[in-house]
């Protein structure tokens, strides 16, 4: 018996130590991809990774551009990108942990970060959900890494959509917020087909301040987003 005890704990610590190792090697495989936010050069110091092109075209070009057209005399007046935050739910997770471990996995590579585990936060007898069981990952991305992210879903995986004839303009909430639903992770470029178990959506929010739909949805036409001519169901929303 204390054979078996032994066994299981050594079992346990290599499972462990395993799994540390594979999260570090996704880390350095996703930042290698995103680009990091400094780099060390020959003398061992630390050298600023260079601003990111869409982060300079929004303050060289997007701020004066919508001070101009909206009639803005600060700067400060002009929306800003905050954060962009991506949920993958993975329902499956009570039943197959590996599901998970897959979906993080692929999250990490689309955005350079290693996802957190959503949790369900109460218990539903129905669907079989306890409280504290994992229910999807997610990853919020700030700063140069957000600027990045963006820049890659505008000019790379976006136009992978299939059939795509334009965003829909109607996932903003009122208050500033675009939301946008995308139906598999495969418009990534860093996901591999052969390497897919199964067709994964996710969500992907667009925090920005302001506060009026419609001034979100011009910034976002200004640094690119390829919305549908239909602008006009979009109300201001709150000030």
């Amino acid at each position: 018996m204390a054979e078996k005890t032994q066994d299981d704990k050594a079992k346990a610590a290599a499972n462990k130590a395993a799994q540390a190792a594979k999260k570090a090697g996704l880390e350095k495989q996703a930042a290698s991809k995103s680009g990091p936010a400094f780099e060390l050069n020959q003398d061992g110091r630390e050298t600023e990774h260079p601003t990111p092109r869409l982060k300079t075209f929004y303050r060289e070009s997007v701020v004066p551009s919508f001070m101009g057209k909206h009639g803005m005399k600060n700067m400060h007046e002009v929306p800003n990108l905050r954060k962009i935050v991506l949920n993958v739910g993975v329902s499956e997770a009570r039943d197959n942990v590996q599901m998970l471990d897959n979906a993080r996995e692929e999250l990490a590579l689309i955005t350079g970060q290693w996802p957190q585990v959503r949790k369900a936060t109460k218990s539903i007898s129905n669907f079989k959900l306890r409280q504290g069981m994992p229910i999807g990952v997610r990853v919020t991305l700030r700063g140069d890494r957000m600027w990045e992210f963006l820049d890659r879903l505008i000019a790379v995986s976006i136009p992978r959509i299939r059939d795509f004839r334009g965003l829909e303009p109607r996932g903003f909430d009122g208050s500033g917020n675009f939301n946008l639903g995308l139906k598999e992770q495969l418009i990534f470029p860093e996901i591999k087909s052969e390497r897919v178990s199964q067709q994964r959506g996710m969500n992907i929010s667009f925090v920005i301040g302001g506060g009026r739909d419609d001034l979100s949805l011009d910034l976002l036409k200004e640094l690119g987003m390829p919305f549908k001519m239909s602008e006009q169901a979009v109300k201001p929303g709150r000030n």
